[in-house]
């Protein structure tokens, strides 16, 4: 039997932004995300038929330090679809720096976001 926790797991992310319109736009325009809260200082977005947040804030002197976090990624739903996704990226004003696959039928694409966040994208075969 397996063990459950305490916890339903992870439940968001935030990370520091430079300007929460350009960022809200890139993460709509790539990803359909979708508002939560929207104030001065933050903003909260989950990904559509998920329970995920990343949550924005704007500290123009942060943006962009990892602070030791490597990268942060999105499972895509269908491995057909990394091509359209990589051309979203770029059409968003991302950057490309890594695409490929890990194994056989498991695409992935790695890319800078506008505030310079490595993001992964992948899709990982249903074992």
């Amino acid at each position: 039997m397996m063990k459950k926790g305490k916890t339903y797991g992870l439940t968001h992310i935030a990370i520091a932004v430079r300007d929460l319109d350009r960022t809200l736009a890139f993460y709509q325009q790539v990803f359909d995300v979708e508002v939560m809260y929207h104030q001065d200082e933050f903003l909260q977005v989950t990904t559509p038929g998920s329970n995920d947040i990343i949550v924005f804030e704007k500290k123009k002197a942060d943006y962009g330090k990892t602070g030791g976090i490597a990268h942060f990624g999105f499972r895509l739903r269908q491995a057909k679809d990394i091509d359209e996704m990589a051309e979203r990226i770029k059409t968003a004003g991302g950057k490309i720096i890594d695409k490929g696959e890990f194994v056989p039928g498991e695409p992935y694409v790695f890319f800078k976001d506008p505030d310079g966040y490595e993001v992964e994208l992948w899709y990982e075969l249903i074992k």
